[in-house]
């Protein structure tokens, strides 16, 4: 729609993260969607690359006949292919799909964050396959030829068959109903359940002193996910508020249903990693951390919990909730004028 000359100016209350009226992206104040402001600025504090962080000794260990188990050599690999690909769907996700149909700016200038840091983590590991010299094909292929993760993959593209048409358009209940079901499956699903189980297995092994270069790449990695998984629940309580009439019993009910076929998919996944256990994990203890995940992601966004299963892991409520000591700006090889510590 081309630009009007006009004397109106932008009424806030007019602003909603779908639908909404005088939907100028380049106007960002006045600003209504405080908590996307706030996620923009933690984003560019958090600001990292890969290639800063040494990767030295887990060459050594990858090398090494005794330092890694073939298990745990196994595990790495599906990580990093599921890994490989989770990533660069998300990343099409927010940009050919999510941003076009937003508009607050506000969430957009976010969403735009987003996208970088999406495309960053896929740079990630690159990076770390080509350090350990691993089969790149293997792992960049590995979704078309490991069910486990064709299926997560397969289930998660099902639900952008909707919104990537070009003709879909927001404003209708049925497909704004969509558009909150796709940011469901994103951000709850995707980056609140799928990538926490692949972060659990890093996280084991830097308990153990392993590959620990690969395991601090993922750390920052999760900080970026764990910023984009309260953005997506901030998305989806506003959507809300703004427009309770989505959220309908029957859609609740879907979104339940969803998050239970998504914690079958990852168990299969959990089998697949680790199928005799290493380092303390087994697929029976994956299990209940898996359901332990999923239960606070369908409270964060007021939906009743399924399992009620206790956290196996304590340790990974350490790795995800506490900040660190370290801080990474500290070891960095380039030197930003802004810096940020690892939190989330």
């Amino acid at each position: 729609m081309p630009i009007q000359l006009t004397k109106k100016r932008i009424n806030i209350n007019n602003r909603k993260i779908i639908n909404g009226a005088d939907a100028d992206v380049v106007q960002l104040y006045p600003m209504k969607h405080l908590f996307a402001w706030e996620a923009y600025n933690t984003g560019n504090a958090n600001h990292w690359l890969p290639t800063e962080i040494s990767m030295q000794q887990d060459i050594e260990q990858w090398k090494s006949k005794t330092a890694l188990s073939d298990d745990e050599r196994t595990a790495l690999k599906i990580v990093l292919g599921f890994f490989t690909t989770a990533d660069s769907l998300a990343a099409n996700n927010v940009v050919l799909a999510v941003y076009k149909h937003v508009t607050s700016p506000e969430c957009r200038l976010y969403l735009l964050r987003q996208g970088y840091e999406e495309a960053v983590h896929t740079h990630a590991y690159q990076y770390i396959v080509e350090s350990l010299g691993l089969d790149e094909s293997e792992i960049f292929n590995m979704y078309r030829e490991r069910q486990s993760i064709y299926n997560k993959d397969a289930f998660i593209l099902s639900f952008n068959e909707g919104i990537f048409d070009p003709n879909f358009k927001t404003g209708t209940l049925a497909n704004d109903q969509k558009f909150l079901e796709n940011i469901v499956v994103f951000s709850i699903i995707m980056e609140g359940i799928f990538f926490y189980s692949a972060f659990a297995v890093m996280f084991s092994l830097q308990r153990h002193n392993k590959l620990v270069g690969s395991a601090e790449q993922i750390q920052y990695i999760m900080r970026d996910e764990s910023q984009h998984l309260n953005f997506g629940i901030n998305l989806i309580n506003t959507i809300k508020e703004e427009q309770p009439e989505l959220w309908t019993k029957e859609f609740q009910e879907k979104m339940i249903g969803l998050v239970k076929e998504a914690v079958k998919l990852e168990y299969a996944f959990a089998i697949d990693c680790f199928p005799k256990g290493i380092m303390g994990i087994n697929a029976d203890s994956f299990k209940k951390y898996i359901e332990y995940i999923a239960d606070r992601r369908l409270q964060r966004i007021g939906l009743s919990i399924v399992y009620g299963s206790e956290n196996p892991f304590p340790w990974m409520s350490e790795a995800v909730d506490l900040s660190k000591e370290k801080n990474f700006f500290e070891t960095r090889v380039t030197e930003y004028k802004v810096g940020g510590t690892l939190e989330w």
